[in-house]
């Protein structure tokens, strides 16, 4: 289905462009919301009669995308990653990331405007990034990859302590060790009970 857009819409187009979309998509969502107007004699007259304001605002884009070129270009992002010994880091800097570096230093860029050469960076480095800004304006960002540095936490005392004890024998394994003794062997004599020693007394005396 033909349309004529009658607002700008970044995943779409510009005010005044002609584009062809999906009947349910003009249907649902652009005629509502005043997005767009259906193609045909009626629109065309009023986009015709519109062209010169519509002009002035296009002529108005461009003057800011220069402005926004320079700043961009003036600016050096620089994005910090953990990374190996070997420079490789531990993920990648994709056109997301480079959004939302943009983003905190106040500079609004969509994610699809931002090109990166091989899609990601996977290194640290220096790296140049591509902006697309507006119509055939685009800004060259240079960006800076660098390792995080991981500083390793000093040991507890009770994680020192809780070594040292792994490394000592467990006393309750050695019961000497732990101040007991163990019980001395008895006889069988020892043992005998008060019948059996009083047998073996009358034994004895008969014999003397």
């Amino acid at each position: 289905m033909k349309v004529i857009l009658n607002k700008d819409l970044s995943t779409l187009g510009e005010e005044g462009d002609v584009k062809d979309v999906a009947k349910g998509y003009a249907r649902n969502y652009l005629f509502p919301r005043g997005i767009a107007l259906p193609y045909n004699e009626s629109t065309v007259k009023l986009f015709e009669s519109r062209k010169g304001e519509i002009e002035a605002r296009k002529a108005e884009k461009r003057e800011a995308a220069k402005g926004l070129k320079e700043r961009i270009e003036a600016l050096e992002l620089l994005v910090t990653m953990p990374a190996g010994a070997n420079g490789r880091l531990f993920g990648s800097v994709t056109g997301q990331t480079v959004a939302d570096e943009l983003t905190r230093h106040g500079f609004q860029i969509e994610r699809k405007r931002i090109e990166l050469p091989g899609v990601s960076f996977k290194s640290v480095g220096k790296y140049k990034v591509t902006v697309h800004l507006y119509e055939n304006a685009v800004a060259e960002l240079g960006i800076t990859v660098q390792a995080q540095i991981i500083e390793k936490a000093p040991e507890s005392s009770s994680a020192a302590r809780g070594r040292r004890r792994s490394g000592q024998t467990d006393t309750r394994a050695q019961p000497e060790a732990a101040g007991l003794t163990e019980a001395p062997a008895t006889s069988p004599a020892d043992t005998a009970s008060p019948v059996e020693a009083a047998a073996s007394g009358e034994t004895g005396s008969s014999q003397a």
